[in-house]
């Protein structure tokens, strides 16, 4: 749930560390005017993803669910000169306004979306023996978290970090007998997770402008 003081801080953090960007300010603006849902990560959420983009000094990387592409530019903006992000987007329109949002960010060049079913195309990017990503970020339909994570092994290295977003779910996330279908895809997904011997894995719990949530974290080994 979100409470006024955590969202208070998250923008007086944002104001500090991320500042007045006309670019961000502009996707989310377009995003909103074409009617796309107000889920992308927020700024301080944002600049997470770019320090752990350049953390790992990421040549590749690879977001599945683009919405609006706001999150698409910070990674973007952590890539270097000869970088690539691909992204992936069932919805069409989401993509269109992404493109839109990526190429007044001069990203255009940087960011290749892919328009069908996120498995369907990330089977044919294993298939096709696509080279390995330094970075993936899964922020998509929840009941398909461990699918999507089982895809990003086998299109990992070691050393290739794995970010799920929104696995807390305003604390849900330890309900058991939940029917909710994100819920349920998101304790599976952290269950495999915590399986799996190829990964190391944390979860970080957040709290501000986005409500109460939270990251995996997972170094493929």
């Amino acid at each position: 749930m979100k409470t006024g003081r955590a969202v208070e801080v998250d923008d007086y953090l944002a104001g500090l560390f991320v500042g007045e960007d006309e670019v961000l300010a502009k996707a989310l603006a377009a995003s909103a005017a074409a009617g796309l849902p107000p889920i992308a990560v927020s700024a301080m959420q944002g600049k997470l993803l770019y320090l752990l983009a350049r953390t790992c000094a990421a040549r590749r990387i690879l977001e599945i669910g683009t919405l609006g592409g706001y999150s698409a530019i910070w990674l973007g903006r952590a890539l270097p000169r000869a970088g690539r992000l691909i992204s992936l987007e069932i919805d069409a329109k989401h993509a269109a306004v992404a493109r839109k949002n990526l190429d007044a960010a001069g990203l255009a060049d940087v960011v290749t979306i892919h328009v069908a079913p996120a498995l369907t195309t990330l089977d044919r990017m294993i298939e096709e023996g696509a080279e390995a990503f330094d970075l993936i970020f899964i922020d998509a339909d929840k009941p398909n978290n461990s699918e999507y994570v089982q895809r990003a092994l086998k299109l990992s290295r070691s050393g290739t970090l794995i970010v799920v977003d929104n696995v807390v779910r305003d604390g849900a996330v330890v309900d058991a007998k939940s029917d909710d279908p994100n819920v349920v895809g998101t304790r599976r997904c952290l269950e495999m997770m915590a399986r799996e011997r190829r990964l190391r894995t944390t979860v970080l719990q957040t709290v501000g402008a986005k409500g109460y949530d939270g990251f995996a974290l997972a170094m493929v080994v």
